[in-house]
């Protein structure tokens, strides 16, 4: 089975995963094929995505290869997925998740609030920009692109005081001894989708979408399905200050999903926060639609909590006058 996969370190080690948990469930032979994406290419040459199309920059080459018939599956990291559907393309499954959380990297083993003001902080997120300033903390966010090795090379170099990270990712390459803070998601909500693998096959490849699904996991897949049909909703890529974060726990009549999601201004200073719950039923086979529909729900009262004039720009000087609109629904 060829496995299409990005040619960071840390895409090949999470398609590494992936060949692995196929051969040790099923006995088949993998191999990685590498190949390099929009995505990669920018960020090689220091190219903001910022404002630009951003959304599927580093899937698009993967999918091509995969419709050409050049490999059979492709492993993508689901944050990173459009929300639309593509055609000719099925989502074959959703492995359990790693940890979704945001974390700090930073000198002296300093947490973010233990920085002095005037820090240096690296990140190139503008969800995590957003919820970094609504912390007031008075340090300095600086945009940041690269692999994991030239993010944390900032701060080992003195060039930046910390970086902001994905957990995922850190854990996946080993690495997570050099984590000085794992963020709450009560403070920093993550990407929705985030710490989450998207593993994607031909629509008409029947006997490989059977076989993938051995890796599919209903609770992640619920999970992301209700993060980003928020986002689907309020029409947010991966440029939009969005943050989703789903959970499954046990209620008093079976499983529930827990959603909290969170969309800001720019700088932080506004923002539209609410969570909500919904009773996933005993069938895991539905789970996901329940997610997606728990998603869409939650997404359209933020749209009616003000959540749209936050994706238009805002005057600065006006927000410093604003209230925050903080409206939490259990």
């Amino acid at each position: 089975m060829r496995i299409g996969t990005r040619r960071s370190a840390l895409a090949t080690t999470q398609s590494g995963h992936v060949a692995a948990a196929l051969t040790e469930k099923l006995g088949v032979e993998t191999v990685l094929v590498e190949i390099t994406t929009d995505g990669d290419r920018s960020q090689a040459a220091g190219t903001p995505l910022v404002g630009a199309p951003s959304m599927g920059v580093f899937v698009s080459a993967l999918r091509d290869a995969l419709l050409a018939g050049e490999v059979d599956v492709a492993v993508h990291s689901l944050k990173d997925l459009p929300t639309y559907a593509t055609e000719g393309i099925t989502l074959a499954a959703v492995p359990v998740r790693e940890d979704p959380r945001d974390i700090v990297v930073a000198r002296d083993g300093l947490t973010l609030g233990e920085l002095p003001p005037g820090s240096k902080v690296g990140t190139g997120s503008p969800r995590r920009v957003a919820q970094i300033e609504a912390l007031g903390l008075g340090v300095e966010v600086h945009g940041l692109r690269g692999n994991v090795d030239t993010r944390i090379g900032r701060v080992r170099e003195g060039v930046l005081d910390a970086v902001v990270l994905a957990r995922a990712g850190l854990a996946r390459l080993d690495r997570l001894d050099e984590v000085t803070e794992v963020l709450d998601p009560l403070q920093v909500l993550p990407a929705p989708g985030q710490g989450a693998l998207a593993v994607e096959c031909r629509s008409d490849d029947a006997a490989t979408i059977a076989a993938v699904a051995a890796l599919d996991d209903p609770a992640t897949r619920a999970a992301v399905a209700a993060e980003r049909s928020v986002m689907a909703v309020l029409e947010g890529g991966c440029a939009a200050p969005i943050g989703a974060l789903a959970e499954l726990a046990e209620g008093d009549d079976g499983p529930e999903l827990w959603l909290r999601a969170v969309i800001l201004s720019t700088d932080g200073v506004l923002s539209v926060r609410r969570s909500a719950s919904a009773p996933l039923g005993d069938d895991p086979a539905g789970w996901s639609a329940a997610g997606t529909a728990l998603g869409a729900s939650l997404a359209a009262e933020m749209l009616v909590d003000g959540a749209a004039e936050l994706m238009a720009p805002h005057d600065s000087t006006s927000h410093q006058s604003a209230r925050s609109a903080e409206v939490h629904n259990a």
